[in-house]
């Protein structure tokens, strides 16, 4: 990893792209150009040397040896768990838990929060612009216990009507669940007026962060967020790691998810007490590897500043705003400028299907998702069976804008041509 950044400056981009060896790769003999950093992000050279260190060096399990091994590796991830916790702001690094990413994060709090509070009759309050992983667990726990999902009606861009979701809070709303920002429409959703609105109503919120933490400053005692989840891999981590950060004392009255070994404090051959935090919810050998891995991310996008990131990201959404608008026959999806969006736009050209749209930008080397995105109710409020969607990072230039608008144009001209 280069060290001669500053978290003041505006991002060497050149020299980050550097960092990242996959940049270089050709496809169908076309430089890689790599928009798709909304479903998973590329590993700088520090996570990629992080994850190997520890596999080379210090290979062990953790919280559970006195060998010197052992006590490096719990250190090691410790330190990880304190790193993100600053990163987020989070009052203890015990709030922090562990978890193999956003949807594992979501899932613990449906069970573990959700099976002691939610009752028939009861209800869950979430947005119609959710990703699954924001919609399945509590549909689940819903089927479960009886209870009622009820949705704050969205306009066409994703704006959330805040004035209908006042009036949705009852005696028997239980807990608002929203994404902070929608991974198809790019919208960012008022999260801090959300929470504010229902802990009006002592109501507790969680926060689907995973299109969010990666581009942002998320300060969690700012939001004064019940609940927040995100995953490593959408933030320049390892797959398979995540995290659910949530206030101590709602921690402290849930149960475990996971029953087995590290979450114990006594085991009998009939009964068990629980550990305190954060391993009662750290059962089993976690992944220490992609925790070690995710810390060392945190510790590049310090390094470069979140807000120059996020800048940076905006600048370029800014301009591909512009291009993709000028266009033929390009229907783009959320919000029309940077006002109130992030890094992710999606779109429609013609009536082109998105896959073959996505095929063929993938023959020019220009990664991009086609398809519903995990959203599928969504889609069907926008009317279309799915959209191409193109996502930025750190690493992305407006060169590979160009790119993305130059191979859209090619297309267009095969299909009219075809």
């Amino acid at each position: 990893m280069t060290t001669n950044r500053s978290a003041e400056t505006t991002p060497d981009v050149a020299s980050i792209r550097a960092d990242f060896p996959i940049l270089g790769t050709q496809v169908h003999d076309s430089p890689l150009v790599y928009l798709d950093n909304a479903a998973t992000t590329q590993k700088p050279h520090h996570v990629i040397e992080s994850l190997s260190t520890y596999y080379e060096t210090y290979n062990a399990n953790i919280h559970r040896g006195l060998h010197t091994l052992s006590e490096q590796a719990t250190a090691e991830y410790e330190s990880a768990r304190d790193r993100i916790a600053a990163f987020i702001n989070a009052k203890q690094s015990h709030e922090v838990i562990f978890t193999r990413g956003t949807t594992d994060a979501i899932n613990l709090v449906a069970r573990a929060w959700g099976d002691s509070n939610v009752a028939s009759g009861d209800e869950i309050i979430l947005t119609e612009i959710e990703h699954h992983s924001n919609l399945v667990p509590w549909q689940m726990l819903a089927h479960r216990r009886g209870a009622h999902l009820r949705f704050i009606p969205t306009d066409s861009e994703g704006h959330v009507d805040l004035v209908e979701y006042e009036k949705m809070l009852g005696k028997r709303t239980r807990i608002v669940a929203v994404t902070h920002m929608s991974n198809v429409l790019g919208v960012i959703t008022p999260v801090a007026e959300l929470i504010r609105i229902a802990h009006a109503n002592g109501i507790p919120v969680l926060v689907d962060a995973a299109q969010s933490v990666p581009h942002m400053k998320v300060n969690v005692q700012e939001l004064d967020a019940d609940f927040v989840a995100f995953s490593g891999h959408k933030m320049l981590g390892p797959t398979g790691i995540g995290i659910l950060y949530g206030k101590e004392s709602l921690l402290n009255t849930m149960d475990p998810f996971i029953g087995g070994g590290s979450m114990i404090r006594v085991v009998e051959l009939h009964e068990s007490s629980w550990a305190g935090l954060p391993e009662k919810f750290e059962g089993g050998t976690p992944n220490i590897a992609g925790a070690i891995g995710l810390g060392a991310a945190v510790d590049y996008i310090n390094q470069i500043g979140i807000s120059n990131i996020t800048a940076h990201e905006m600048s370029l959404t800014d301009y591909a705003l512009q291009q993709l608008q000028d266009l033929d026959s390009v229907r783009i999806f959320g919000p029309p400028d940077t006002a109130n969006r992030g890094g992710v736009i999606s779109f429609a050209v013609g009536e082109i299907h998105p896959h073959d749209i996505g095929t063929l930008l993938d023959t020019d080397g220009v990664a991009v998702r086609a398809g519903h995105h995990c959203a599928q109710p969504l889609m069907r409020k926008l009317g279309v069976p799915a959209t191409v969607r193109a996502s930025f990072y750190l690493y992305n230039t407006t060169d590979e804008i160009d790119q993305l608008v130059a191979s859209i144009s090619r297309a267009k001209d095969f299909f009219d041509g075809a």
